[in-house]
């Protein structure tokens, strides 16, 4: 067995210092807690990722312009 140190980006596993394994290698992978401390406060701090609304308008509450009355 053999050890590679790598770290999570988007959910995958980047391996570190130029390793490579082939594809379909199985693989476990093995968390030290002052690691998984460390990256849960710094993701912590990150904040929240930003999420747009689109907001459709409902007629119901546009203000009207007064017509002005015919002379």
């Amino acid at each position: 067995m053999r050890a590679y140190r790598g770290i999570i980006e988007d959910g995958v596993v980047v391996l570190q210092d130029g390793a490579r394994l082939p594809e379909g290698t199985v693989v476990t992978v093995t968390v030290g807690e002052a690691e998984l401390l460390r990256a849960t406060i710094s993701s912590a701090f990150r904040g929240q990722r930003k999420v747009r609304v689109r907001l459709k308008p409902t007629t119901g509450l546009v203000a009207e312009r007064p017509q002005p009355e015919p002379v």
